[in-house]
């Protein structure tokens, strides 16, 4: 079925643009704030995409008070509510971060979701709430959780979704302390970084170990007596980032911090890389184009650059292999499979192969019509693809960016220039 369409011009895009802040932190900070015994508040910039807002509605049937201002979160504590019904809606982090943070404030709670989201895998979480003091009914979406989730020591596989590795760190704060090992290697470690840094901020110690993660009893979340502010999104702004890159293009990108513990700030190095100019000054980017090379990328830090930096290797000299990327066929879509049919609709060479992609680059894309596949990333990645393409992009299924970033399109038609 097809949804909503856009049509995006064949157009260089410059100008400057400030960035929505990171959905990452977000969610993380709304986690924080609402576990916190003291008034908070969070300032972001951009339009609520739909997963905060998920997360925003779970947090709430679970108790907490949170005010929707048009540059601010208001959190407040208040009672845990008995028996809630937690909806997830298509949000992966909401599920992954709440599922273990339920099971230890409430007796008995439902929790359901839609779309891809009942597909995708939750069994570590659920086995792990099993062996730890709850009754789970359900092998996946909609589950029925009974029974506190107990503390104490709890083993995990690190390269899972490191958003189980978070759930957990949230809840343990709630049980008393404990202690995570980790059965093997992390994987998207700075994910964990952004979690450990807002426990930090709300008053949570913890220690870290090889493989292991520790926290001492005793602590409680408290808001900080001063405004929070949510950093910008680096995965969000990699789309204008890489359109930036496109020979005779230019754009500056406000609202990132180099400092970022987010994955994605990898991605102006990997630009360069390919023979874009980046130019950092106080608190922007400057990204202009060059000529674009081939590179063999290992994705397996940085999975959600994989669909932008696609785009930019299909019109690069020479052949590029994505590989470590096998995470991204448990995303909103099979992630490999619909970029890979994305650019092959506007005319770009790709293949899948089991963990990646290969790519051999073309002058220029022919356009056309492509589908997001219900898959913010595949949308925003047809949208940059368009600067590369001889005709306009029509993109089915348009409004998923609503998952993440309402007012994408708006802002990118605000940089197209015609070519």
């Amino acid at each position: 079925m097809r949804g909503d369409s856009v049509t995006i011009p064949n157009a260089a895009l410059s100008g400057s643009i400030t960035v929505p802040s990171s959905k990452s932190d977000l969610h993380r900070k709304l986690i924080c704030a609402a576990l916190s015994r003291t008034h908070g508040e969070i300032e972001y910039h951009g339009e609520l995409g739909e997963d905060i807002l998920a997360t925003i509605d779970c947090l709430g049937q679970l108790g907490s008070r949170i005010e929707l201002g048009a540059s601010r979160l208001v959190v407040d504590p208040g009672e845990i509510v008995s028996a809630p019904r937690l909806n997830c809606r298509e949000s992966g982090s909401t599920l992954r971060f709440l599922l273990p943070v339920a099971a230890a404030l409430c007796d008995e709670f439902t929790i359901s979701g839609c779309g891809r989201l009942p597909q995708r895998p939750i069994g570590t979480v659920i086995e792990l709430l099993r062996k730890n003091g709850c009754s789970v009914v359900g092998e996946a979406l909609p589950l029925s959780v009974r029974g506190r989730l107990r503390g104490g020591s709890f083993s995990l596989p690190g390269d899972v979704s490191s958003q189980y590795l978070s759930g957990l760190l949230f809840s343990l704060p709630l049980l008393g302390g404990g202690e995570i090992r980790l059965t093997t290697a992390l994987k998207s470690a700075a994910y964990i970084d952004i979690t450990l840094r807002n426990l930090s901020a709300y008053g949570i110690n913890y220690t870290v170990a090889p493989n292991r993660y520790i926290l001492p009893p005793g602590r409680e979340y408290s808001a900080p007596t001063t405004q929070l502010s949510a950093e910008g999104d680096w995965s969000n702004a990699a789309f204008f980032l890489c359109a930036g890159a496109k020979p005779g293009a230019g754009l500056i990108v406000k609202g990132l911090q180099p400092d970022s513990p987010q994955g994605d700030k990898a991605l102006p190095d990997i630009l360069r890389s390919m023979g874009a100019n980046i130019v950092f000054t106080e608190g922007e980017i400057a990204v202009s184009g060059g000529e674009l090379r081939a590179i063999d990328l290992d994705a397996s830090e940085i999975p959600d650059l994989v669909p932008p930096l696609a785009v930019l290797m299909s019109v690069a000299r020479g052949e590029s292999r994505i590989y470590g990327a096998a995470r991204l066929r448990h995303k909103e879509s099979d992630r490999l499979s619909s970029v890979c049919a994305m650019l092959s609709a506007l005319g770009g060479d790709v293949r899948e192969t089991e963990d990646g992609l290969i790519i051999k680059g073309k002058p220029a894309l022919s356009g056309g019509e492509a589908d997001s596949a219900n898959d913010h990333r595949i949308a925003m990645a047809a949208s940059l693809a368009a600067q590369w393409c001889k005709n306009s992009v029509t993109i089915f299924n348009a409004d998923a960016v609503r998952k993440s970033y309402p007012n994408f399109y708006q802002d990118w038609r605000k940089l197209c220039h015609s070519q």
